[in-house]
């Protein structure tokens, strides 16, 4: 007897399904999680948290509070002080006004850290790139940006990578909560229906961290720019897509210190536009033999394509330029040596400190959540302080590198 097929379907009715299915169920367990606005919110932070990240000590902190200084305090259980993040910025004002009047500019500007455009401190833009996916790139851009708000700057993340990542941390469901023109892509667009950044900017649960959230549709400029480049006059600057995410953000750069952009995992038009709108560079690198291989190919594609671009007029002057060793785990000898290797070969353009691998980090992300979003409560203490210990070595390693470009010392 003839067995009985079922036709076959075809591929795209399939992957269709699976995809509208997947949606559905993400936008299922968001709801259960951030529910009831299906929006995140920041935790609140312990008096020594608090105090660490304003850089004073606990004490001087209560004393403050009893002193009825600063803003007016949540208590937690036991009656303990709790800070929201808009908190602990409050503070930071009120202690650096005490001291410019006392005359100490320098207290104070250890208190704020907003940049001095007198002084002569641009905007820092901060790209976090890699050729190969799975080097850590997005994790690493999210906590940088987290750290620095947290430490008292006013920071801009941008995610350019169209599978949003990113903006999945920050509890954006790209394909639900967007439409079009809702990316960088909408500002960046060569046709005219472009918007201005500033309108499509979006707050965050995070006090002075804004972001441009990403989907597909920035898949578009990878697409537009070809045709852009073909129909542009001689002389022409302004079709150059080179020059488009850098006039994008000076349109919006007297609000922000620092801009973090987590490029996407190849080397198309976003990334170089990336590239050529940036003061530094973060290279996530996987020390693992064929991470390093695939860089190297990464490196040698970078260096010609912009050396196109400066031929054509672009500026490529980065105050900074450093490779991040990401997902290390120091027990292991092979990576070890491979560490070790580019050390050797880069010397300072290495990061002193490596991001960890670490469990800490793996399971806030199953809740679409970064280590700053969660309390030590939730881990074991040595895994969460290891864990936590790594993340603040190297983005206190970059924010140093950041105030070093102002011409802070």
């Amino acid at each position: 007897m003839e067995e009985h097929k079922e036709p076959l379907r075809p591929a795209d009715e399939t992957i269709a399904e699976d995809a509208q299915a997947l949606s559905t169920q993400l936008q299922s367990m968001r709801d259960r999680l951030f529910s009831p606005t299906s929006r995140k919110s920041l935790r609140s932070f312990t008096s020594g948290e608090a105090a660490r990240l304003i850089g004073v000590s606990d004490g001087y902190l209560r004393q403050i509070s009893l002193a009825g200084e600063g803003p007016e305090l949540a208590t937690g259980p036991g009656g303990r002080r709790m800070y929201s993040l808009s908190d602990i910025d409050a503070l930071r004002h009120h202690l650096a006004e005490q001291a410019r009047a006392k005359g100490n500019i320098a207290k104070a500007r250890s208190y704020l850290k907003w940049r001095d455009e007198a002084r002569g401190e641009h905007l820092q833009i901060i790209s976090v790139t890699n050729f190969k996916g799975g080097s850590g790139k997005t994790t690493s851009a999210v906590h940088l940006a987290q750290h620095l708000a947290m430490t008292g700057h006013r920071v801009l993340a941008i995610d350019l990578d169209p599978q949003a990542s990113l903006s999945a941390l920050f509890g954006y469901q790209p394909e639900l909560d967007l439409v079009g023109n809702d990316t960088i892509y909408g500002a960046i667009r060569y046709d005219d229906e472009a918007r201005p950044l500033s309108a499509i900017i979006r707050k965050t649960y995070f006090h002075n961290l804004d972001l441009v959230p990403g989907n597909l549709e920035l898949q578009e400029f990878e697409h537009a720019t070809p045709r852009a480049l073909a129909e542009r006059r001689p002389g022409d600057a302004h079709g150059f897509f080179f020059t488009r995410v850098q006039a994008a953000l000076a349109t919006v750069a007297d609000n922000y210190d620092v801009v973090v952009i987590d490029c996407p995992p190849q080397l198309g038009y976003l990334t170089l536009s990336a590239l050529c709108a940036s003061t530094s560079v973060i290279v996530t690198v996987h020390p693992q033999m064929l991470d390093v291989a695939s860089m190297s190919q990464f490196l040698f594609m970078t260096a010609d394509l912009l050396g196109v671009v400066r031929e054509a007029g672009g500026q490529l002057n980065f105050d900074f330029l450093r490779y991040l060793v990401t997902r290390y785990e120091p027990h292991d000898a092979p990576q070890a040596q491979i560490a070790g290797f580019l050390r050797s070969l880069f010397g300072s353009r290495v990061l002193t400190a490596p991001m960890l691998k670490s469990t800490a980090v793996s399971d806030a992300g199953l809740t679409k959540q970064t280590l700053y979003e969660v309390g030590r409560e939730n881990f074991s203490r040595g895994t969460y302080d290891r864990a936590m210990d790594a993340l603040d070595a190297v983005n206190n390693e970059i924010e140093q590198l950041i105030h070093t470009a102002w011409g802070r010392m």
